[in-house]
């Protein structure tokens, strides 16, 4: 017995010797190489604070929601929405993606080789980093599936067919991983109870595997979203064009479901943390949508109390100009400068006190928050948000998302910090964009 616990003893300090070294070497490494987090391309710095979230006092009467003093961590926003050429990269990464791997199947002699290590090494001729040969006989043969069905062409003309481009995904559910610590029996030892993912499988929850959610999301956006929007309405011109042509590369994107928001900021973080690797440098926080507590600080810009985004009660200028795209007056689309009838440009007009465009007008913007009426009854002060992974078969007021900003087609009140709205988070308008926000790291790693 006594040999025994000595054997157990010395295993244990073993083992803590050797967590220990590896501990002492990952700190040590942290000491000669301290990380300093880099300024993202195209993002705004949120700092850290405090502010009253809600509506102004001459809304208090009409709004469910009483005013909340919140506090918001740290984070980097997008300074404008999204646009239309910076979604056609991610279209273009699945659609080249999908190709890839039919040719890999297809010519398996020409694609790159994984020695199981993470390294690659050609095996001679198709690199996955060249571009496809769309043109080459075999290749056009081999990815025949991928284009739109002859009987189904427009003047036989050979395109792909968007409704094949889909993008797959995992994540992890931390707040059903986070309820695990409560379903442990002591007395069985073990995990009871069960997940279930929204394709209706049941998982029991001792399986790490119940708390990885997979996706699988179209990418292309609903440009039909233009017609089917406006009853009694000529939009053709824009269904047939807004999207791919240059003519409106600038322009924030449309027709994009809040899972498709979702999906690209997965994407985005994806390439993100290859660069970092290729590097040889420490991953970054995810991108993802802001929560409406978020959207709502970063819209303020350092203001308390003030109805719009520029800091001031009125959508004018000193000079009687209008600070932002929406719908002044009654069927006057037009009033707003006559820089547009619909979506213009990003960033258009000036940016509030925090370098952000548009943040109210030209198009409303998703947030990762679910719409409750009374949420700000029952929210964290810290971080507020509510999420909810709304399933297919969920009834339509479980899959309700938060849209803040106001938009081309909006009147004013629509364009206020505190008036939140929303929309169904498997619908596509042609009024409703996003931008991303990431975490930051601490204050003293930002550069």
């Amino acid at each position: 017995m006594i040999k025994s616990t000595f054997i157990f003893i010395s295993l244990i300090l073993i083992l803590s010797s050797c967590r220990n070294d590896v501990m002492r070497q990952y700190i040590e490494g942290a000491e000669k190489e301290p990380f300093y987090e880099p300024t993202p391309y195209g993002m705004s710095y949120i700092e850290r604070g405090s502010y009253e979230m809600g509506p102004e006092d001459d809304e208090l009467q009409q709004e469910f929601n009483a005013v909340k003093r919140i506090s918001v961590e740290s984070f980097w926003m997008d300074d404008t929405e999204i646009t239309n050429n910076e979604y056609r990269q991610f279209v273009y990464w699945v659609r080249d993606s999908i190709a890839r791997q039919i040719l890999s199947e297809t010519f398996p002699e020409y694609m790159v080789t994984e020695d199981g290590k993470g390294n690659y090494y050609d095996i001679p001729k198709l690199n996955w980093m060249d571009p496809i040969e769309w043109d080459k006989k075999d290749f056009q043969d081999a990815l025949e599936d991928l284009y739109v069905p002859e009987a189904e062409r427009f003047y036989h003309q050979r395109v792909v067919d968007s409704r094949k481009l889909f993008y797959s995904y995992h994540w992890v559910d931390y707040k059903q991983a986070a309820k695990r610590a409560n379903s442990y029996n002591f007395e069985t030892q073990k995990y009871e109870g069960s997940v279930v993912t929204k394709d209706g499988e049941e998982i029991p929850i001792a399986n790490r595997s119940s708390f990885i959610m997979q996706e699988n999301t179209p990418v292309y956006p609903d440009t039909l979203c233009w017609v089917r929007d406006f009853t009694y309405s000529y939009n053709e011109p824009l269904t047939s064009k807004y999207f791919w042509h240059p003519g409106f590369d600038d322009y924030p994107v449309v027709g994009i479901t809040w899972e498709q928001a979702r999906s690209f900021c997965h994407w985005r973080t994806k390439e993100m943390n290859e660069y970092q690797s290729l590097l040889q440098l420490p991953e970054l926080h995810d991108y993802r949508l802001p929560t409406e507590a978020e959207w709502e600080y970063a819209a303020r810009g350092k203001h308390e109390r003030t109805l719009y985004p520029w800091g001031s009660y009125y959508t004018t200028s000193d000079y009687g100009c209008f600070v932002a795209n929406f719908k002044p007056r009654r069927g006057n689309y037009v009033a707003d400068n006559n820089r547009g009838c619909t979506t213009i440009k990003v960033g258009s007009f000036d940016p509030n006190d925090v370098l952000l465009y548009d943040m109210a007008g030209n198009v409303s913007e998703w947030t990762s928050t679910a719409f409750y009426e009374s949420a700000y009854n029952s929210v964290s002060d810290f971080n507020p948000t509510v999420e909810y992974e709304a399933k297919p078969d969920d009834p339509p007021v479980l899959k309700r998302k938060v849209i803040r900003g106001g938009s081309w087609k909006d009147i004013a009140y629509f364009l206020r910090n505190g008036t939140r709205s929303y929309e169904y988070q498997d619908s596509a308008k042609s009024y409703i964009g996003f931008r991303c926000v990431r975490t930051s790291f601490k204050d003293e790693f930002h550069q």
